[in-house]
C-alpha cells in the first residue's frame, strides 16, 4: 500500500470512530428526555376493591340441545355421541355425503375411542345417513 492510501484508511478509521462515539454520547443524552414506551396501550380503571360482603353472580349458560330429527337411530345417535360432545356438532354440520358419514363414526371410535359397540354404530350410520346428507338434509 503507498502512502496515500493508508493515510486515506486512518481518516475513513478515524472519521468513523468519530461518529460511533458521537453517536452513543448523543444518544445517552437524548435518552433520557424519552417516557417511557406506551404506544399500543390502552389506561384501564384499576379493578374494584374486593370486600368480606362482595357478591358476584352470573346467569346460567343457555345449554339446550338442538333436536336432531325424528327417525330410527336418533336416540341412539343422541345418547351414543352426546357422550362426548353435544349433538350441536351433527346439527351445525353442512350436509356430508354418506361416505363422510362412515369415515366419522369410525373416526370417533378407531381415533378418539368412543366406545360404540358395532350394532350401534351401523345404526348411527344408518341414521346420520339418513338424516344429513346432502339427498336428505331438510
Amino acid at each position: 500500500m503507498g502512502p496515500t492510501k493508508c493515510s486515506l484508511i486512518t481518516v475513513l478509521g478515524i472519521a468513523l470512530a468519530a461518529v460511533l462515539v458521537g453517536g452513543i454520547g448523543l444518544a445517552q443524552v437524548e435518552q433520557a428526555h424519552y417516557a417511557p414506551a406506551t404506544l399500543g396501550q390502552l389506561e384501564q380503571p384499576a379493578p374494584a376493591a374486593l370486600t368480606d360482603d362482595s357478591v358476584y353472580q352470573i346467569s346460567a349458560y343457555p345449554e339446550y340441545t338442538p333436536e336432531l330429527a325424528e327417525g330410527e337411530g336418533r336416540s341412539e345417535t343422541a345418547s351414543r355421541c352426546a357422550l362426548c360432545h353435544s349433538t350441536r356438532y351433527i346439527t351445525m354440520q353442512p350436509p356430508l355425503p354418506a361416505a363422510t358419514w362412515d369415515a366419522e363414526v369410525t373416526k370417533m371410535r378407531k381415533t378418539f375411542g368412543a366406545s360404540i359397540p358395532d350394532a350401534s354404530a351401523a345404526l348411527i350410520t344408518k341414521y346420520l345417513k339418513s338424516h344429513y346428507t346432502p339427498e336428505t338434509r331438510n
